[in-house]
């Protein structure tokens, strides 16, 4: 080599000058072709062959409680010999990666091979409310190459063990407070679940930015506490009503109401308590009392006594009737969706105590009221028959054809949601809309006069409380109690799932309890002799439903009843609701208990 570059800078000097330069390039280009191959395998034996080669670590896995229910909102922090090692690909405005709302994470590392493959990994799983787990150790698999890029794969299953943390006591300690407010009455219950609310979310963002003990919940986790199906039935549902009402039919629907009872007081409070039953099996109870309570403040107002001797007894006898159905209360829907039972399942087994739970109710309605039936019964029912026919006319027929008729096809959209598997609420809220332009009624008028706004903030912001006593273990330590007492009796398990969830669905909203309970009837099945039957679910539904009716804020369909009355001009009290409604709940409880023993 060293010979020919000599002999050919020799020549290059006795060449003319016009031939020197691209001679020059010849020899350049001859130089790089011929020590590149020897310079690039010298570069190559000096690494190891993995190091050159980039692969893909994915770490997945679900991380359960000691009941087996998934774990949602869970941090994941991989560590790579005893040192968190937080991949490039982050999940979106945050540092950390977290289980999604089944339990599952995915966590992937872009990494050179050797890494993976020498690498201790481990993973370690924190969230408030639960002991942190030690760093996890993994096992690494090679997937060979897959679309061209070389993966690794491990899997894990990490069960958390709940702790009663700073998080706990401030949420059951907000909890407490915003419902002794709301009992007795020191802010308006709205205010109260308001000021409870936020409270829990300006701990969780300030404190709990600096302590993970103080996260309590976050806003993305109270956001998702929120029924929203709820939410949006309510508004579709009470734009529908206030458009129809501007038609006079719910004036109408009084007087003959009144007619064809005849003016017997108790008569006309039963046919309304057994319509408003078996309505609610059929359309969601919440969805019936929006349409009964304006009529029967109408007949009240015509009758001159107050609202409240009929529309408490529709309350119950609406949260009675949903019990029967897997679509007539938000509590069904969540058990049936869960355990595969049918609507068939649910009217087969809970429809004979339903129906005796409902003629004793009318049987209680009938001795409880009668005071007021007496003094409310009118002497000259003709006269006030044709009083009522000239006072209350249909105003405006076009609105009540294309309104009935949107109303109509919203019914039996409810009915066949289970087939279209959509939620109820979007059939509410595109009638509400169809509902507004075919009648051309003003949008504006209707969101201002007809929407119950404080019932809609009552609900939401109680949503977040309980989502809170949810999130940090408070519902899962009643679930345990009931797991811990029972132990394996068939006959303690059915009673104190019944009564445990009637006193729970009293005190919070019986929808974010039942679907605490679920996972905990799942295990009660599993290891409780005699309950293959699946009388624990039908206990559970029981409870939930009928334990509703104990206080004001126990089910959906009392606080916007209650709203609605609140707004024109009838306020039914805390106290007076409880005092009216614990007897016919003891009562439905009792009958409940029997059934339960007795059936099954």
């Amino acid at each position: 080599m060293f010979l020919f570059l000599s002999e050919l800078a020799a020549d290059m000097a006795t060449s003319q000058t016009a031939w020197r330069i691209p001679r020059l390039l010849h020899v350049a280009a001859f130089v790089i072709i011929l020590l590149c191959p020897a310079f690039l395998m010298a570069v190559a034996a000096s690494q190891p062959a993995d190091a050159a080669e980039s692969a893909t670590l994915t770490i997945q896995g679900r991380v359960i409680d000691a009941t087996g229910a998934p774990v949602p909102d869970a941090s994941i922090i991989p560590y790579l010999d005893g040192k968190p090692s937080l991949p490039k690909r982050q999940t979106p405005g945050g540092q950390e990666f977290s289980t999604g709302q089944k339990g599952l994470f995915v966590v992937e590392f872009t990494k050179d091979v050797k890494t993976i493959v020498d690498g201790e990994w481990s993973v370690k799983i924190t969230r408030s409310g639960f002991a942190p787990t030690d760093p996890l150790r993994l096992n690494i698999h090679d997937q060979g190459v897959e679309n061209g890029e070389r993966r690794f794969v491990a899997q894990l299953a990490a069960t958390l063990e709940r702790t009663k943390g700073p998080a706990f006591w401030i949420a059951l300690g907000v909890f407490i407070l915003v419902y002794v407010t709301i009992m007795f009455e020191l802010l308006h219950r709205t205010l109260a679940a308001f000021l409870g609310a936020s409270a829990l979310l300006l701990i969780t963002h300030s404190i709990g930015t600096f302590h993970e003990d103080f996260r309590i919940i976050t806003y993305e986790q109270a956001m998702r506490a929120v029924d929203w199906n709820v939410v949006f039935l309510l508004i579709g549902m009470m734009l529908i009503v206030g458009v129809l009402k501007k038609s006079g039919i719910f004036q109408w629907m009084a007087y003959k109401s009144f007619q064809l009872s005849k003016g017997r007081i108790f008569v006309l409070s039963s046919a309304l308590c057994i319509i408003s039953a078996v309505t609610s099996a059929f359309l969601d109870n919440v969805t019936t009392m929006l349409l009964l309570t304006p009529i029967t403040i109408e007949i009240a107002l015509a009758l001159r006594v107050s609202p409240f001797v009929f529309l408490l007894p529709e309350i119950l006898a609406s949260n009675i009737g949903g019990t029967a159905t897997s679509v007539g209360d938000p509590p069904n829907i969540l058990i049936g969706s869960y355990a595969g039972l049918s609507f068939n399942d649910f009217v087969i087994n809970l429809g004979p105590v339903v129906l005796v739970t409902l003629i004793a109710q009318l049987v209680y309605n009938k001795y409880h009221y009668q005071a007021t039936f007496e003094k409310s019964k009118v002497q000259d029912v003709d006269s006030m028959v044709g009083y009522l026919k000239e006072k209350y006319p249909i105003t405006d027929h076009s609105i009540l054809r294309w309104g009935g008729a949107v109303l109509l096809g919203v019914i039996v959209l409810f009915t066949m949601h289970g087939f279209f598997h959509m939620e109820v609420s979007v059939a509410a809220i595109f009638g509400a809309g169809l509902a507004i332009l075919v009648t051309r009624t003003d949008m504006a008028e209707l969101l201002e006069n007809d929407i119950e706004w404080p019932s809609l903030v009552f609900f939401i912001m109680l949503f977040i409380v309980v989502g809170a006593a949810e999130h940090t273990g408070i519902l899962q330590s009643v679930a345990d109690a009931i797991l811990k007492v029972s132990s394996g009796n068939i006959t303690a398990t059915i009673l104190i799932v019944l009564w445990v969830s009637a006193i729970a669905s009293a005190v919070v909203d019986n929808i974010p309890y039942t679907a605490a309970m679920l996972p905990i009837v799942v295990f009660l099945n599993r290891t409780t002799p005699g309950a293959e039957s699946g009388v624990i679910w039908w206990a559970l539904a029981l409870g939930a439903c009928f334990g509703g009716n104990g206080t004001i804020i126990g089910a959906s369909a009392n606080v916007v009843t209650v709203g609605i009355a609140e707004k024109a001009g009838y306020k039914i009290t805390f106290g007076r609701f409880f005092r009216e409604a614990a007897p016919i709940t003891i009562f439905s409880l009792i009958i409940s208990s029997i059934y339960l023993l007795l059936a099954f």
